[in-house]
């Protein structure tokens, strides 16, 4: 998943510079933080998977394991935010925010329905963490948004 969204920043980037000539303020440190955060979250996953697979885990370790592969997706969303802030452009700013608002209001609004379908039955229960891949995507029809509407 957050290869996914490195892949679409870089495709937003690379189309940013081929209409401005420049990468927009700040992208090319979020590219470099993204890039090693999902390379991180990768190797935890597959260490997490790897060590839950081989070893019997319990208690304060099986936690910590767990809880492994979340910590490089929380790394994203902060340097989402610090892309926010390091914008001096208050155009592109103000486009990062409309984006992240839009992915914010469309995984509250999912989340919310789903959560009433499987309360009556209706859908099978899905893992908590399917939020962010949720997420991401709205960060895609935010851009899909943005691009349409000045």
């Amino acid at each position: 998943v957050p290869v996914a969204a490195l892949i679409w920043m870089i495709v937003q980037a690379r189309r940013a510079k081929r209409f401005s000539g420049s990468v927009p303020c700040g992208g090319k440190a979020y590219a470099r933080r993204v890039l090693a955060l999902a390379l991180g979250y990768a190797a935890l996953l597959m260490l997490a998977v790897w060590l839950n697979k081989h070893y019997t885990l319990s208690g304060p370790t099986a936690v910590i394991v767990a809880l492994l592969p979340a910590l490089p997706l929380i790394g994203i969303i902060a340097a989402m935010a610090r892309l926010i802030v390091e914008t001096k452009d208050e155009y592109q700013r103000m486009l990062h925010v409309r984006q992240m608002l839009i992915a914010t209001g469309f995984t509250l609004a999912v989340c919310t329905v789903w959560g009433f379908l499987e309360e009556f039955g209706l859908v099978m229960h899905l893992p908590a963490y399917w939020t962010f891949v949720l997420w991401c995507g709205g960060l895609a029809i935010g851009t899909i948004y943005n691009e349409a509407r000045p």
